[in-house]
């Protein structure tokens, strides 16, 4: 393989995503033959929307669409994104061409002090932009003043020093890329706190008939993790169909191929309701388990906390 044709690598501005895009564009220049490769910047709504929880802006893939349509108009070639972040629904003409094998994905407490969540004072001040961690903080701690925290990652550690909070929570993978690891002071279970769906995995996407792109990213497909993601990307579609839920999981390797479990939270943290099972190591039986997991929590009373939290955000538009 081998060609001379420029790759637009289309990214997110933040310091996290840009260093996705380096690590992409570092994984495609290692190949024998490598094409010349371009980062492109891009602004997206949930770059420029600060101002305002997520959960509080109507619409969703704030993240992604200014991305997508990049792609779609054949600005960029290739758009890199935190998996966590693409939609469930691919945009028409679109291919998730490869996902990257996944960093550590739990999520991480940071404290002014350096203390664990069991250790932080009654009603400590802990900043989070995500209502899944909202969740379960508020079942594991009901005592925490909760204040909603946005930005990137170094401005929410700058927030974090400057007082405005004692603690708070962000994704482990973030932190380890940019090489703030020292920072965490407790990494949460993933049995108490379950991650978002596909948390720590990169997924880089390409127009789906878009060939010479997609064969400079095929050798940077790890098989593990899209399996793991396949099956987490499944169970949230069938939940909810976007990211804005109180809902974590997390699918592991097993002996016998894959296990996921997932848990959805009432936002007061008065109920919990889990659901966990094992498939085939394939891409038709994790997803079969994402969907299978998924109608066991509905039939446990899921839509119900999911209606909750829907009532909370108020109504939103379509993708």
């Amino acid at each position: 393989m081998s060609g001379t044709q420029r790759l637009r690598i289309g990214t997110r501005a933040s310091a996290l995503a840009l260093w996705q895009a380096r690590h992409v564009e570092s994984l495609i220049r290692a190949l024998p033959g490598a094409p010349p490769v371009e980062l492109v910047p891009i602004t997206t709504t949930g770059d420029v929307r600060t101002d305002v929880p997520l959960w509080a802006i109507r619409g969703r893939a704030f993240f992604t669409k200014e991305l997508d349509r990049a792609l779609a108009e054949g600005r960029i070639d290739i758009a890199v994104h935190s998996l966590k972040d693409l939609p469930t629904a691919m945009e028409p003409g679109l291919a998730l061409a490869a996902v990257l094998t996944r960093e550590d994905p739990r999520d991480a407490l940071i404290s002014r002090d350096g203390v664990s969540l069991s250790q932080l004072p009654r009603g400590a001040r802990v900043g989070t932009s995500s209502l899944r961690r909202r969740a379960f903080l508020t079942r594991a701690r009901p005592d925490l003043t909760l204040l909603e925290l946005r930005g990137n990652v170094p401005t929410r550690l700058e927030r974090l020093e400057r007082g405005d909070y004692d603690a708070i929570v962000l994704a482990t993978a973030g932190l380890k890329r940019l090489g703030l690891a020292q920072r965490i002071s407790q990494y949460l279970s993933p049995d108490e706190f379950p991650p978002a769906v596909s948390q720590g995995a990169i997924g880089v996407c390409t127009r789906a008939d878009d060939q010479h792109s997609s064969d400079w990213l095929k050798p940077l497909e790890d098989a593990a993790t899209r399996l793991a993601t396949t099956a987490e990307r499944a169970l949230l579609e069938r939940i909810e169909g976007g990211c804005q839920v109180p809902l974590g999981a997390l699918a592991s390797a097993v002996v016998s191929g894959i296990r996921l479990r997932a848990a959805v939270c009432a936002l007061d943290g008065s109920q919990q309701l889990t659901a966990e099972g094992e498939a085939e190591a394939t891409a038709a039986a994790a997803a079969a388990l994402g969907v299978r997991l998924a109608m066991e929590l509905i039939g446990k009373g899921a839509a119900g906390l999911i209606a909750a939290e829907r009532a909370v955000q108020g109504p939103r538009d379509a993708p």
